[in-house]
């Protein structure tokens, strides 16, 4: 028998015998293995020729040059949406199943992504691993560190199709947009009012389930929404932000 025959019949009989010695996971395969010691030791010897961007296997070093090329061949066969590779079609299709796969210890919260996961659980540890190199301000997330630092730079790349108004992230303007459309695809099951925001729609879904997680630190009072907070600790701050021009 041939070394790929034998190593393709493990797969049938589930025989993972390679294991990492640095976090115990087992593989079928010993040049698996090796790829995922990578991710340990930090090596990445596959560079890209266009932008000098390294990766741990040449199948990464594949996907990242279809992303030079514009070449996205994975499609969603439910929506036509295409991506670069199978597991960001399966992640995607999350968003159609409605599968949340990975849950908070903590408060029970639930993910379709793992580092969406990471991401939230850093708001019960306080880790804030981000910070701005202009003001020094700090972040939970790598993403909201980057819409943090166009405010700095006045970068604003995505504008409006309709009224020509531009914003500093494209989540702020598909939002923005959802005005000239009259989108609103959040409905309460409760009085059958719709929202175009996802926030709005929480927001609201407390007013019948009495729910209010926002609590003042200072007198232990509760709110449904955040900005209801934000104006009640001006009592304890004595802070007046609104000035009569006349």
């Amino acid at each position: 028998q041939s070394s790929t025959l034998r190593s393709h019949q493990k797969t049938h009989r589930g025989e993972k015998n390679e294991k990492c010695l640095e976090c115990g996971k087992c593989f079928t395969l010993r040049s698996t293995l090796v790829v995922h010691q990578r991710r340990h030791t930090g090596e990445k010897p596959y560079e890209c020729p266009e932008c000098e961007k390294r990766f741990v296997n040449s199948s990464e070093l594949r996907n990242h040059q279809n992303w030079h090329k514009g070449e996205l061949p994975h499609r969603c066969g439910e929506c036509g949406k295409s991506f670069l590779t199978p597991t960001h079609v399966q992640i995607h299709q999350r968003i159609h199943t409605g599968e949340k796969p990975y849950k908070c210890g903590e408060c029970a919260k639930c993910f379709s992504q793992k580092q969406h996961l990471g991401s939230h659980q850093r708001l019960h540890t306080g880790e804030k691993p981000y910070s701005c190199v202009e003001c020094g301000k700090s972040f939970a997330q790598k993403g909201v560190l980057w819409n943090h630092h166009k405010t700095h730079t006045g970068e604003k790349p995505y504008q409006c199709n309709d009224c020509g108004r531009f914003y500093t992230t494209s989540s702020a303007l598909r939002s923005h947009v959802k005005i000239h459309t009259g989108e609103k695809n959040y409905k309460c099951l409760d009085c059958g009012r719709t929202f175009a925001h996802s926030s709005s729609f929480r927001s609201h879904s407390r007013i019948h389930t009495g729910e209010n997680p926002h609590k003042c630190s200072e007198c232990d009072k509760c709110f449904s929404r955040k900005d209801t907070l934000v104006k009640h600790q001006r009592l304890h701050t004595g802070e007046k932000p609104y000035k009569c021009l006349e």
